[in-house]
């Protein structure tokens, strides 16, 4: 085993109560008043935890599951659990009642942490196929049901009665116990398709991508502020986000909700953040609405800002060459004039970003290393406990999900597909062995992604199975389409589609605020947003928008017939996953009928054609 700094997740915390003891852990609103736990506190509070699920019987081995949003009680909570040297079971808020029931029964966790009535009511709903839960300790107060029964998280925790030295020796002895190998959690798989399956990580997993996250990134300090928004269900918050904040000593913040990320920003003024592709693709289309409404003047201050930063980028992160006094100087007026006061807007004090889950658009990335603040984009997966690669600020290609970590190693196989190999991968998949061994070759992680390996940088162009192979035989990665059409300030969302078919077609969800606008400007008149994507003008304005795209395309990639959908895809209605990627089978399921028309000879919609000027939709 390649050495890190600690047995176990617990006994990390439990050193940085003395390392850190003057350091604020967390900090979170309750009931509207803002709280502050430092990390003696915050260990206090989790060895809490952990007698209260001592009197109900919870020790080693045995699963415990939270099923609740980011907040404080969720990082409690799962110390607590780990503490006894028991395993954590994170549930995503947003999964259905199946998935709930299907993870709850597989994992067979005895006691569920919830934060609201509203997720404890959908256990409610269930109670006959969970019958190995037997108690649920909500982080909000309310009376449940006698047949589902409740102990509030505070009463669970002995929240007035601090922690006894004895107490505090006695469940020590449980940390103390815990071996690095020893199964740490069990997180099933958000998938975009199909029954979740349970990835095992150790704790020895978790700490080492912790460990040489914060290493190869070089960015943090114990002086950090953190803001959790990302599900802590998802292993890229919770090992990057949480675990490698409490490693460095870090404050850590909590969203209140999706939403709400922006005024967060500016109240708690992060200064590091973790984030997906999607934060980035609708800050960056805000921005460059707001340009839009921009006085000329404004607007050629921008741009001009933008080209330097852009060649000042190149110079001084991509070729790590000393950047020309002239430049210099113009990259620090257009910082002063234009970038600092977007800076401003996400609270002043960020230094740097993490971004996984997805690929992000090349565009996009340079645009924010443009405007001060780094993108590091890695690349991992739940079963390698998070980032196994990444940009850095001395290590960077745009593009590309950056270079391994330490004792990481990548290969390609022959069909393309990424391989993985190194002290973060999984233990196995929970019960499943024939699921385990499709997914290893020997030591090697089949990762599912498609990729190449160029000057020691890994670069991903396609999930496997997200491949599309058409009637004639090309296979097409429909990423880098839809990251194209995306850029465009008309298009919000797209999903290109054409597996098995003469030639690709493309569901597009528009800009509304720039649809609307363009309504307005053409005097359209149109009862609601359903009405509005049907009308002959919008539908000629997409046509041209996806025809810009065509002419960047290889003729057997463009797209030729499209549908605009009067509606965002979501988390609630099942077309993104928690992380914002696109769940395409249940969008092809939703939205079947329509691509079916899309291949009707009796089709009526406006075909896309790659002559469309250009110039004519700027």
């Amino acid at each position: 085993m390649s050495e890190v700094l600690y047995k176990s997740i617990p006994d990390m915390l439990r050193d940085h109560a003395t390392r850190y003891a003057d350091h604020l852990a967390l900090k979170y609103r309750r009931q509207g008043k803002l709280q502050l736990l430092t990390y003696p506190q915050l260990y206090e509070r989790a060895l809490m935890v952990s007698r209260g699920l001592r009197k109900f019987g919870i020790g080693p081995g045995d699963k415990v599951a939270i099923l609740s949003e980011n907040r404080a009680g969720w990082v409690i909570a799962d110390m607590g659990i780990l503490a006894l040297g028991a395993i954590s079971v994170p549930i995503y808020p947003t999964s259905t009642a199946d998935q709930i029931e299907y993870m709850l029964n597989h994992s067979e966790a005895k006691i569920v942490f919830v934060s609201n009535k509203y997720q404890y009511l959908k256990l409610l709903k269930m109670r006959s196929a969970i019958p190995r839960v037997t108690l649920v300790s909500p982080f909000e107060r309310f009376i449940g049901d006698p047949s589902l029964p409740v102990c509030h998280f505070y009463t669970l925790s002995e929240i007035d009665d601090p922690i006894t030295e004895e107490e505090r020796k006695e469940i020590e002895v449980f940390i103390d116990a815990i071996k690095p190998e020893a199964l740490m959690t069990i997180i099933y798989t958000s998938g975009t398709t199909g029954m979740p399956k349970g990835v095992m990580l150790s704790h020895y997993n978790a700490l080492f991508a912790a460990q040489k996250s914060s290493e190869k990134a070089a960015v943090v300090s114990h002086d950090d502020t953190f803001l959790s928004f990302l599900p802590l269900s998802h292993v890229l918050e919770r090992v990057v986000g949480y675990y490698m904040t409490i490693m460095e000593g870090c404050l850590m913040t909590f969203a209140e909700n999706m939403d709400k990320v922006p005024a967060n920003m500016r109240e708690y003024q992060p200064s590091v953040m973790i984030s997906v592709p999607r934060l980035f693709e609708k800050a960056y289309a805000r921005i460059f609405e707001n340009v839009h409404e921009m006085p000329l003047i404004k607007k050629w201050i921008f741009h001009w800002a933008v080209a330097k930063g852009k060649r000042y980028v190149d110079i001084r992160y991509v070729q790590q060459a000393k950047v020309p006094f002239g430049l210099g100087v113009a990259h620090a007026i257009g910082d002063a004039l234009v970038f600092k006061k977007i800076r401003g807007l996400l609270g002043g004090n960020l230094r740097a970003f993490c971004s996984g889950g997805a690929p992000l658009d090349k565009t996009i990335n340079e645009f924010f290393w443009i405007i001060g603040l780094p993108i590091l984009e890695g690349y991992g997966l739940t079963e390698t406990s998070a980032p196994v690669s990444l940009n850095t600020l001395t290590q960077l290609r745009f593009g590309s999900v950056g270079t391994p970590m330490e004792g990481v190693e990548f290969k390609v196989a022959g069909d393309g597909e990424l391989l993985v190999k190194g002290p973060p991968v999984m233990m196995g998949y929970y019960k499943d062995p024939e699921a385990t061994k499709e997914a290893m070759d020997g030591q090697w992680l089949r990762t599912g992604d498609i990729g190449k390996i160029e000057e020691g940088y890994i670069y991903i162009t396609d999930r496997k199975k997200e491949l599309i192979i058409t009637a004639a035989g090309k296979n097409i990665a429909p990423q880098p389409i839809e990251n194209e059409l995306k850029l465009d300030k008309f298009i919000s969302q797209a999903m290109v589609y054409g597996d098995r078919k003469p030639f690709l077609v493309a569901l597009i969800v528009p800009n509304f605020d720039r649809v609307r606008e363009f309504a307005k400007d053409k005097h359209i008149n149109y009862f609601d947003d359903s009405d509005l994507v049907l009308h002959e003008e919008v539908e000629a304005l997409m046509a041209g928008r996806i025809a810009d795209v065509n002419a960047r395309l290889a003729k057997f990639e463009t797209i030729k017939r499209f549908a605009i959908l009067p509606r965002d895809f979501t988390v609630e209605g099942s077309e993104l996953t928690p992380t914002l990627k696109l769940r395409r089978r249940n969008i092809i399921e939703q939205y079947g009928e329509k691509i079916e028309e899309m291949y009707s000879e009796n089709w009526h919609g406006t075909a896309v054609t790659i002559e469309v000027e250009a110039k004519g939709h700027s």
